[in-house]
């Protein structure tokens, strides 16, 4: 028998020991960890929150673009540009990567947690979980990764301001807008700061929760979007995306957001694509949840244009079907490229983007799909999930809403931001610095609207990029 080294022996049993130590050494107490909180504001007071100063080389609005656009799809880049032209609240969703940029320089406190990297009003949604109740939270993890818990709040703030100013309302409003969002996080990140790891790791924004938050006038409109969502299943998805061809169920086309090919763009058959990356998926997922995929047999594949920041990544849908019509399963693969946070973050080396999708999905949202994987192909990271599940919903959308419902839902967006930075982060230490009182609040509103007016200016670039025509704009998006 073969004997481990003595060094190697050596070696894990300090890394034994060391292991130990960090689960039988003293906690801090909550009282203690909000005195370290509230301590840091010497070294970063809340009012320099407030601050917006662009990098002295800020890199502009389009060049980011464009030097996004060269991993991209390129016939799919021009739809981008049309949908973020589209207003400068869609500007601001899909220019992640320039807002990324000029949070860089801002003063931090240097406490850590998994931030979405992509915080906006049109970014939260209602999904189910797997017990099957629908629960409300943030519904897109592309950018995720370690980071700074202030860049996220002041990227929903400002995202608050500017769909306000897009709704027509008047300056006060957007500022009401932005001053929910924080005081809901204040508040919230209080309560979580007081409970069990357990507790807060369970907790959710139920339907309760909803209707207990909402205005009376707001109910009626908020049982039907519940009612709109449960409906949302994989049977929806087959009614609306497929169609009898040749009496074989197959997604249906309308290019260029929807299209069948039978090479990737690497010249791999499709049919030998899907094969290849579903072994890798399945080998992803916990064996329970390997036994159920394995049961469906895969139908057709397409390529699908999602989102704003994302249209140009790749994406495909994965149309499976288990023990006859009536038992459909979409899974959406995914391309998942670098977080727009990682050049400014000190987050450890990342290997396989679609992981770290996953794992901060799973880290920070109350009840992320069970069918979450991932896989490589071609040289390009994917992750993967069902395409509809009872998601969507409730989100921001400009056709829908108004002024009277959008502070409500601000009080949300901001509680569900505290959830998700209470899961993977010291909710205690946040809730210190942020305190009771209104500083944060002034502090992060008067940066949301400084930033509202950078959105304006470089929104106002992108137009005349199109204008020059030193970008193509597709003309329908």
């Amino acid at each position: 028998m073969t004997r481990p080294k003595r060094g190697r022996a050596l070696a894990v049993v300090a890394g034994q020991d060391k292991l130990l130590e960090q689960f039988t050494s003293p906690r801090p107490s909550v009282a203690e960890r909000i005195r370290e909180g509230k301590a840091l504001r010497a070294r970063v007071p809340r009012e320099q929150l407030a601050e917006y100063r662009p990098p002295q080389r800020r890199t502009g609005p389009v060049a980011i673009l464009e030097h996004q656009a060269k991993s991209r799809l390129p016939q799919l880049v021009p739809v981008r540009y049309a949908r973020m032209l589209a207003s400068p609240f869609a500007f601001l969703r899909g220019g992640a990567a320039i807002m990324a940029q000029d949070l860089s320089p801002s003063p931090v406190t240097g406490v850590p947690v998994q931030a979405c990297g992509d915080m906006h009003v049109a970014n939260f949604g209602l999904f189910a979980s797997a017990e099957r109740n629908l629960v409300f939270g943030i519904n897109d993890f592309d950018e995720t990764i370690p980071g700074p818990w202030e860049w996220d709040l002041k990227r929903l703030a400002t995202s608050a301001v500017v769909a306000g100013q897009f709704l027509g309302a008047r300056r006060d409003t957007c500022e009401a807008f932005s001053r929910t969002v924080v005081a809901a996080y204040r508040r919230h990140m209080r309560e979580y700061a007081g409970m069990g790891h357990l507790t807060t790791w369970y907790s959710t924004i139920t339907e309760k929760n909803l209707f207990d938050a909402v205005s009376p006038d707001l109910r009626g409109r908020l049982e039907k979007t519940l009612a709109k969502a449960r409906k949302g299943t994989h049977l929806q998805v087959l009614d609306k995306m497929t169609d009898l061809v040749d009496d074989e169920q197959r997604i249906v086309e309308s290019a260029p957001f929807v299209v069948r090919e039978t090479v990737t763009q690497g010249g791999m058959p499709v049919t030998k694509m899907i094969g290849l990356f579903l072994e890798q998926y399945l080998a992803s997922l916990p064996p329970d949840r390997r036994s159920l995929v394995s049961r469906y047999e895969v139908l057709d594949v397409a390529r699908k244009v999602v989102g704003v920041g994302s249209v140009g990544t790749r994406c495909w849908v994965v149309f499976m079907r288990g023990v006859d019509a009536g038992d459909p399963l979409f899974l959406q693969v995914k391309e998942a490229q670098a977080s727009v946070l990682a050049p400014y973050v000190d987050a450890p080396s990342i290997k396989h983007q679609g992981i770290r999708v996953v794992t901060g999905q799973r880290l920070i949202q109350g009840a992320p799909d069970i069918l979450l994987g991932w896989g490589h192909l071609e040289g390009h990271d994917f992750y993967v999930r069902q395409l509809r599940d009872m998601k969507g919903g409730y989100g921001f959308d400009p056709e829908r809403w108004t002024a009277q419902g959008l502070r409500d839902y601000c009080a949300l967006c901001g509680w569900a931001l505290a959830l998700a930075h209470a899961k993977s982060g010291d909710a205690a230490l946040i809730a210190g610095y942020v305190g009771k009182g209104e500083a944060l609040d002034d502090a992060v509103t008067q940066f949301a609207f400084a930033y509202a007016e950078q959105t304006e200016r470089d929104y106002a670039e992108l137009q005349k990029a199109a204008r020059s025509h030193r970008i193509k704009v597709a003309k329908v998006a």
